[in-house]
């Protein structure tokens, strides 16, 4: 906001401090008027024809913004996502393992990535992964529901299950975004590794 000199019009539109309009005055007028009320004159609609300032405490102003933006980041609630990565051939096994990680990651009231990752031929067969996904938002709809459906992003397939209630015991005050271990690659399908991720995530 350009404030009292830094002000550049030849002439404004003045709204007075109590908010009722003064009119169409020189730039010299209104900075005089200002400074009678021992107030500034800021500049609060720059691109308006002409710009439109008001007579107003500045000082009092920025105080006044700076508490609100304060409050409202004490309200702002964290948002934390889980990734849980999946082949779309995976095993019963290795499949019932995952789901109980989601099943912990939504119980504890985060919302859970689950992504399908297709490898080489696997992409002309990309309804297996969708209908992976699908299968699992029916198991865990007494949990949560699906937020963002299954789509396709290159060679993975994600969906977004969000819980039930997703407010944490500490208004997610505390919540970090983390993605569960082993997210960052590709997890195997075939077993192996499985049983310490689980180890890992308990």
């Amino acid at each position: 906001m350009r404030v009292n000199d830094g002000i550049r019009a030849r002439e404004v539109r003045l709204v007075g401090p109590d908010g009722n309009q003064i009119g169409i005055k020189p730039l010299e007028e209104a900075l005089k008027l200002a400074e009678e009320m021992d107030l500034d004159l800021v500049e609060v609609a720059p691109q308006s024809q002409p710009p439109v300032c008001k007579i107003m405490d500045y000082g009092k102003y920025r105080y006044e913004q700076t508490v609100k933006m304060k409050e409202a980041r004490k309200k702002q609630s964290v948002v934390v996502y889980k990734e849980m990565k999946m082949r779309p051939k995976i095993d019963r096994h290795d499949y019932e393992i995952k789901r109980r990680h989601i099943e912990r990651f939504l119980k504890a009231g985060n919302k859970v990535k689950v992504t399908i990752m297709f490898r080489g031929r696997e992409m002309s067969h990309t309804d297996l992964g969708r209908s992976l996904l699908e299968q699992l938002a029916e198991e865990l709809s007494h949990l949560g529901t699906v937020e963002s459906q299954p789509k396709l992003d290159g060679r993975n397939m994600q969906m977004i299950l969000a819980p039930l209630s997703a407010a944490k015991k500490d208004g997610g005050r505390n919540a970090k975004t983390e993605n569960a271990p082993g997210s960052g690659e590709a997890l195997r399908g075939d077993g192996q590794g499985e049983d310490q991720e689980e180890e890992r995530l308990r």
